[in-house]
C-alpha cells in the first residue's frame, strides 16, 4: 500500500490553498516575472504565474512551506497552465517540460523537508494539471457550433509532455483539476495512462471537476452523476470538486458525489464567491464553519481551498478536520 493510501485510511488529508492568491501578495512587476533570464524576451510575461517557478523560485518555495506549516498534507505544483496550449499565450511552449519539472522539484524539496521534520506525517506533492483555455466539447464561435478550437489528439500530446515532466520532477500523485469540460479531462487521463505504461510505473490520480453555477452542471453540461460516470473507468485515488463556488454553494453537489462513488472524495472550494472587484472576502473562520458541515455529514477524505484561500484558511480547516474520521468508502452496487 502506498504511503498516501495509508494516510487516507488514517485521517482526512489536507490539500493546500490558492497559489495565485498568495502570489498576488508579492505584486510582482513585469521585470520580476522576467528576471535576468528573460530580460530580453520579446513578449509580455506578467501574469504567467507558472514562469515564476523559474524566475522567482524562492517565492514558490516559501508559499509551499507556508501551506505545510498551516497543516497541509499535500501541496500542488505551480503548473496550472503548464501545457503548450496554456503557454502559447506567452509564446513559451518550448519551456513546458522545464516549467513542470522545476515546479515539481521545488515542491518535492519542500515536502521532503517537512516529512523529515515529522516522519509520522508524510507530505505529498500533487502535480497540478489544469483544464487549458480551450474546450474540446464546445465551439467558441456561436455562429459555428460545429467548430472546435482544439482536438482530443492535440490535448493528449500536450498533456503527455506535462505529465512526464511532473513525474520526472518528483510528484507523488497527479491532480487533474478545475475540469469544466470532461472531454479535456479524458484526454488528460488518457495521457496519464499512456505515460504510466511507457514508464512502467503507477501513480495515484486525483480528479476534480467544477460545477460552474446554480444549474449544478459543469460548463460542458454534465450533472454530478454524469461527470462521475464519465471518469469512473479509471482507478482513481479520488474524485471531487473545486473552484467556481464557495463551500456552502458546493455542498449539495459534493453530497450527491459522495453518495454515488466508492472513490475517496476531495473538495477545495473557493473562499466564498468573489465580490464586485473580484476579491474573496470569506474569512478563515467563516470557511471553517462551512467545512465543519462537510465533516459532520461524512462527505470528504481530502479537503483544501481554491481561489481566495490562504494558509490562514488551511490552518483552521486542518484544525477542525483533525477531530474527524475520514469518510468511509461505500460499496456502490
Amino acid at each position: 500500500m502506498s504511503k498516501i493510501h495509508q494516510a487516507l485510511n488514517e485521517r482526512i488529508l489536507i490539500l493546500d490553498g490558492a497559489m495565485g492568491t498568495m502570489l498576488q501578495r508579492y505584486n510582482f512587476t513585469e521585470e520580476d516575472f522576467r528576471s535576468e533570464r528573460f530580460a530580453d524576451f520579446p513578449h509580455p510575461l506578467k501574469g504567467n504565474n507558472d514562469l515564476l517557478s523559474l524566475t522567482q523560485p524562492q517565492a514558490i518555495r516559501d508559499i509551499h512551506a507556508l501551506y505545510f506549516e498551516a497543516g497541509a498534507d499535500i501541496v500542488e505544483t505551480n503548473t496550472f497552465s503548464g501545457t503548450t496550449i496554456g503557454m502559447a499565450d506567452y509564446h513559451m511552449e518550448h519551456l513546458v517540460y522545464e516549467l513542470n519539472y522545476e515546479s515539481a522539484k521545488i515542491a518535492r524539496e519542500v515536502a521532503d523537508e517537512y516529512t523529515a521534520k515529522n516522519p509520522d506525517k508524510p507530505r505529498f506533492v500533487a502535480g497540478s494539471i489544469g483544464p487549458t483555455n480551450r474546450t474540446a466539447s464546445m465551439s467558441p464561435d456561436v455562429n459555428d457550433p460545429g467548430y472546435r478550437a482544439i482536438t482530443f489528439d492535440q490535448l493528449l500530446i500536450a498533456y503527455k509532455e506535462q505529465v512526464r515532466a511532473l513525474i520526472d520532477g518528483g510528484s507523488d500523485l497527479l491532480l487533474v483539476e478545475t475540469i469544466f469540460d470532461t472531454l479535456n479531462a479524458k484526454a488528460a487521463l488518457f495521457a496519464i495512462e499512456e505515460v504510466k505504461e511507457e514508464l512502467g510505473l503507477d501513480i495515484p490520480v486525483m480528479v476534480s471537476g467544477t460545477i460552474t453555477d446554480a444549474s449544478g452542471r459543469t460548463l460542458s453540461g454534465q450533472t454530478v452523476e454524469a461527470f462521475l460516470i464519465s471518469i469512473s473507468h479509471i482507478p482513481l485515488l479520488s474524485v471531487g470538486f473545486n473552484c467556481a463556488l464557495g463551500a456552502d454553494q458546493l455542498k449539495p453537489y459534493l453530497k450527491r458525489l459522495a453518495h454515488n462513488t466508492s472513490f475517496n472524495v476531495s473538495a477545495h472550494p473557493n473562499a466564498g464567491l468573489p465580490n464586485a472587484f473580484g476579491q474573496y472576502d470569506q474569512t478563515a473562520e467563516e470557511m471553517q464553519v462551512l467545512i465543519k458541515e462537510y465533516l459532520d455529514d461524512n462527505l470528504i477524505n481530502i479537503i483544501g481551498g481554491c481561489c481566495g484561500t490562504t494558509p490562514e484558511h488551511i490552518k483552521l480547516i486542518a484544525e477542525v478536520a483533525a477531530n474527524y474520521e475520514p469518510r468511509q468508502l461505500p460499496v456502490i452496487s
